[in-house]
């Protein structure tokens, strides 16, 4: 993802001043994540993704259409946070895939939800219980997904997932961009004050 954050940056002639302004990252940060003395988050990612106009998930793999079909299998998904993370975690599906209206994820909520802020962002937002319990927590309510239960929602809708249970809980993530708009599909981002 390195070299992909200094490729793109440099394919459209922006200064490492310009992207920090940009995306909300400072230089000296944004120098560091370039030379590999450190890895961003999915919520800076995603900042120097609508940062530099291009999808996430081309962040981490070069985005080219290979074929009709995506293939990822499981011992190939790519961790796109440490598994030491004690936030959400989140694992890239299909990120060899050309141009795309949704971008998929399994998403590893933690259990403690407290200190988690409200994410929220344009289009649509589809999670489905792969494994374990999770509560899905908006603001005035949450409601609790089982094995085989999903729900689908508006991305504008302030909202945060937690495991349920002693082991984190696996979910199918499904981001849309803004139908009504150009962007392409992002991970959630929190909610700024």
């Amino acid at each position: 993802m390195i070299n992909r954050v200094r490729q793109l940056r440099k394919e459209r002639l922006m200064t490492l001043e310009a992207l920090a302004e940009r995306s909300g990252v400072t230089k000296s940060y944004l120098s560091k994540v370039e030379r590999g003395r450190s890895v961003p988050s999915i919520a800076v990612c995603a900042s120097l993704a609508k940062a530099l106009h291009v999808p996430l998930d081309s962040l981490f793999a070069d985005a080219q259409e290979l074929d009709d079909v995506t293939v990822t299998r499981a011992g190939e998904r790519q961790e796109l946070t440490s598994s030491e993370e004690p936030g959400t975690r989140y694992e890239g599906i299909a990120l060899q895939a050309g141009t795309k209206s949704m971008a998929p994820f399994m998403l590893h909520p933690p259990h403690d939800a407290d200190h988690v802020p409200f994410r929220d962002h344009p289009g649509e937002e589809f999670v489905f219980v792969h494994e374990g319990r999770v509560e899905l927590v908006l603001p005035s309510h949450a409601i609790t997904l089982e094995p085989g239960d999903s729900a689908y929602f508006k991305g504008t809708t302030p909202h945060k997932v937690r495991s349920l249970g002693t082991r984190r809980a696996a979910l199918l993530l499904l981001v849309t961009g803004d139908p009504a708009g150009p962007d392409a599909p992002q991970v959630p981002h929190s909610r700024l004050p």
